[in-house]
């Protein structure tokens, strides 16, 4: 029984809803009529007007997003580019100090290797003749006991400069009578390999 009573209830109270709805309609639509055309014909142009506004101001916002999000990309491209520059750069300056100290460690092995080769075999003297003469024809005596400081400090820079040329030649003859030596043996090996290949 009080079931029946809260839905004739509910049923009643919905039924009052609905009345009240269908009035409120009716009331708008006799407000709308009484207002002029050229009012509603206005407020329909303030609504258009104020849409594109609202649309501009959305676009434009998306613009500036995107603007911000384009920076933000190119800052980080422009880092990484910066990083990868600075790690190439380590990386060049490492193996050209790696190269300076197996070409330092070159130099040191094959002049040592010489003068112990020189010190085995010793030389004739005819040969240290020879060479006393040449080092007494490039050596030149030096005066130095009136040059002023300036041209000490150039005679001195000049001096380490025909040195430091004397070394760079030194070097390069060397690694090319190793070369030579390199290409003569494999040259023996070749020739040894055919003439057991052709005795066969």
């Amino acid at each position: 029984m009080e079931l029946q009573t809260l839905i004739e209830v509910h049923f009643e109270s919905r039924k009052k809803e609905e009345e009240e709805i269908i009035q409120l309609k009716e009331r708008i639509v006799r407000i709308l009529q009484q207002r002029s055309s050229k009012s509603i014909t206005e407020h329909f142009k303030t609504c258009s007007l104020r849409r594109p506004a609202a649309q501009e101001k959305r676009r434009s916002e998306r613009a500036e997003q995107h603007r911000i999000r384009s920076e933000r990309e190119k800052e980080r491209q422009k880092r990484l580019e910066e990083e990868r520059a600075r790690k190439e750069e380590e990386e060049a300056k490492k193996r050209a100090e790696e190269d300076a100290k197996k070409k330092k460690n070159l130099t040191s092995l094959h002049f040592g290797g010489y003068m112990q080769k020189l010190k085995r075999s010793g030389k004739r003297q005819t040969e240290r003749e020879k060479k006393k003469k040449i080092l007494n024809e490039r050596r030149k005596c030096l005066d130095i006991e009136h040059m002023s400081q300036e041209k000490l400090k150039e005679k001195a820079k000049e001096l380490w400069e025909w040195m430091y040329e004397l070394e760079a030649e030194k070097f390069e003859l060397q690694y090319q009578f190793t070369r030579q030596k390199y290409e003569i043996n494999v040259l023996r090996n070749r020739v040894s390999d055919h003439q057991k290949t052709a005795g066969c």
